[in-house]
């Protein structure tokens, strides 16, 4: 397993991933201190705008981004792009320049730059973004709605949608599965899979091939 460097720690996936690691030390960087963390990783801890330098000591062999927030946790559309793009190519284009060879982006499904949807726009031009850096492999996971635990205060509309996604994703066949609903830790499961992997290009992976991966 390359030397791998995980953003985004402390949402559903970022501590699932971790989880995912198991004994495999891998390094963490966040705002904040990752409760629990075992100790045989290796937990920075700065403000973001502190984040490239420390990426540029790491020189980490795989970029892991699982930061992401929402409008309505942001506050507002500017303040929301401001995490969801311009921090992941901040910390992305650090890590290019540090010589890191291979990133691993979580985006969502229906990521889109020329998307009418604001959220979808975002995550759509975040990828582009990412494609133009050259890393010489780039994973780009876009799950569906995400099932699990999250930290921090319950988000009425995703607590409706996951009691609903049984029923949901069952109407959803074709090329209609891959919006179906998706546990954190599965996600998870399928970054760690491809973190160990090699090979170079640009990779999308949807619903059915993170299941995939994560098997």
């Amino acid at each position: 397993m390359p030397d791998a460097l995980n953003v985004g720690a402390t949402g559903l996936i970022g501590r699932a991933v971790i989880e995912c690691f198991g004994s495999t030390p891998v390094t963490v960087l966040a705002r904040r201190e990752v409760e629990g963390l075992a100790t045989h990783h290796n937990q920075r801890i700065a403000p973001s705008g502190r984040w490239a330098d420390m990426i540029a000591s790491e020189k980490p062999a795989v970029l892991i981004s699982c930061l992401g927030t929402t409008i309505r946790q942001a506050g507002s559309q500017g303040a929301f792009r401001a995490v969801d793009h311009d921090l992941v190519l901040a910390v992305a284009e650090a890590a290019k320049l540090a010589g890191t060879v291979h990133m691993i982006a979580v985006s969502s499904v229906g990521a889109a730059a020329k998307s009418g949807n604001f959220y979808l726009r975002t995550k759509g031009e975040t990828e582009d973004g990412l494609r133009a850096l050259g890393f010489d492999r780039l994973d780009l996971m876009r799950p569906g709605l995400l099932r699990g635990d999250r930290p921090g205060p319950q988000r009425l509309g995703e607590g409706i949608a996951t009691i609903a996604a049984p029923l949901t994703d069952a109407l959803l066949h074709g090329s209609f599965r891959r919006y179906r609903s998706i546990a954190g830790e599965t996600v998870a499961a399928a970054i760690v899979a491809l973190a160990s992997q090699g090979g170079l290009g640009v990779h999308i992976h949807e619903n059915d091939a993170i299941r995939a991966l994560a098997d």
